[in-house]
């Protein structure tokens, strides 16, 4: 008997039960809630030889970028090589394969070749779009959904995913008004996904438009948040919003509870919490107990290199809690990457290390030197991926380097830029009256 997944595909090695449990993990996936990878481990306990459950817990150790997650990955490919397959499932295999051995613009052009035969094959879609957002390729974050579009329809299971991502897509490359359009589209066909959440979350960032972020984010929080694996970055979404309002006591609310309350060891998480306590640590908080315990948990891992954007959230808990010697591992782990031959060593050779040197620079009040370092790298930050909301910091850090530099005509240009981009910001106006000051005194 034939089995299909829930588009019509076909899953070699499988069985009705398999199917059910395969269709449940990839349901959760697509919402970022629940448990897929218990519920992929329940899939392949029925049907051990189910080609696409390997492949989908291959994906869940690899899309996390946690260094501990690439054996378990390279072991469900090894598991599946030599299985049964077809033509679409070789592709997913594929995928893993490159993925593991840290090739993500191979693994991205395998599963937009996927997409393009089978363009209602939402896990190929879904991964391709995961892999768009870690190498910051904001056109393929929207055209790879784009594509598939005209073959999907609203009744169809998993279009709100679609909607969802081409909503983030379209936030990333600027076109803000389809982007909060899809985005609600999709939460109102299916209101746990959280992703689509995330992307509205996205364009009332990039507007500059905290209040009705807030808004947004509040509306209905426990949609976005119970039960979702995805829930301490929509929070930190939020905790932004009152950030650029100055609600500090606000902010360090939702950083001692749903951001970091329960000291989540995750990856994504904690570049949440180092995202924000230094953003708090740029606003001159005394933070140094909160880095304290974020750097406990980044310590064991901090050196592992096998993503930049990784490293420089790493070295932000790690100088901000002033452990040198791990400062100094993340570095030198950071060097051995740019010898090697995976897409790391482009996105750290490129931004990830000066980024990381600049952050360690600031820590020791090597301004001008912090200075240096980010100047050439912030127009093409992209290049070691996340969202143009986390690279954020980067020109926040450049800015509060200049100011703390006593360089006062970059600061006052810096500072200007950014009240021409953001004109009814509070940040920004603080910013330029900064400058004044600084100008004034010098």
């Amino acid at each position: 008997m034939k089995h299909v997944d829930a588009a019509g595909h076909a899953l070699s090695g499988a069985n009705a039960e398999g199917v059910a449990h395969f269709d449940t993990a990839a349901q959760q996936l697509r919402c970022y809630v629940g448990d897929p990878l218990a519920s992929v481990d329940a899939a392949l306990a029925a049907a051990p030889q189910m080609v696409m459950a390997h492949a989908m817990k291959g994906y869940l150790h690899l899309l996390g970028t946690e260094p501990a997650g690439l054996p378990v990955a390279r072991e469900c490919f090894s598991a599946a090589a030599g299985l049964p397959a077809d033509e679409r499932e070789r592709g997913h295999l594929e995928a893993v394969r490159l993925l593991a051995e840290g090739r993500w613009r191979a693994a991205g052009r395998v599963l937009e070749d996927v997409a393009i035969a089978w363009p209602r094959d939402a896990l190929a879609l879904q991964v391709g779009h995961q892999i768009d957002f870690f190498r910051g390729d904001s056109r393929m974050l929207r055209d790879r959904i784009a594509r598939a579009l005209p073959a999907w329809s609203r009744s169809m299971p998993g279009y709100h995913a679609l909607l969802g991502m081409h909503a983030f897509g379209l936030e990333e490359t600027g076109d803000y008004a389809q982007a909060e359009a899809a985005g609600r589209a999709a939460v109102e066909l299916e209101r746990r996904d959280t992703w689509a959440w995330h992307a509205v979350a996205h364009v009332h960032e990039m507007r500059n438009r905290p209040a009705d972020g807030i808004a947004w984010m509040t509306a209905d929080s426990q949609a976005w948040s119970e039960d979702s694996f995805f829930a301490v970055h929509n929070w930190w979404h939020l905790a932004l919003y009152h950030l650029e309002t100055g609600a500090v006591d606000e902010v360090l609310r939702l950083f001692d509870g749903p951001i970091f309350g329960r000291r989540s060891n995750v990856v994504l998480d904690m570049i949440d919490a180092s995202a924000m306590l230094w953003r708090l640590h740029l606003r001159g908080l005394d933070v140094r107990g909160r880095f304290a315990e974020l750097a406990d948990l980044w310590a064991p891992i901090a050196a592992a290199g096998n993503y930049a954007f990784n490293d420089m959230h790493a070295m932000m808990a790690l100088v901000g809690s002033g452990r040198e010697q791990e400062q100094q591992a993340v570095l030198e782990a950071q060097r051995a990457a740019m010898a090697g031959d995976a897409d790391n060593a482009g996105f750290t050779r490129d931004v990830g290390h000066a980024a990381a040197s600049a952050i360690r620079a600031f820590g020791q009040g090597r301004y001008a030197e912090c200075v240096e370092l980010l100047r050439p790298i912030r127009s093409g930050a992209a290049r070691f991926g996340g969202s143009h909301a986390q690279r954020d910091v980067i020109d926040l850090t450049l800015i509060e380097a200049a100011y703390r530099g006593g360089d006062a005509p970059l600061a006052a240009a810096l500072a200007a830029e950014r009240a021409a981009l953001r004109p009814a910001s509070p940040l920004a106006r603080l910013l330029v009256q900064r400058s004044a000051g600084l100008r004034q005194a010098a």
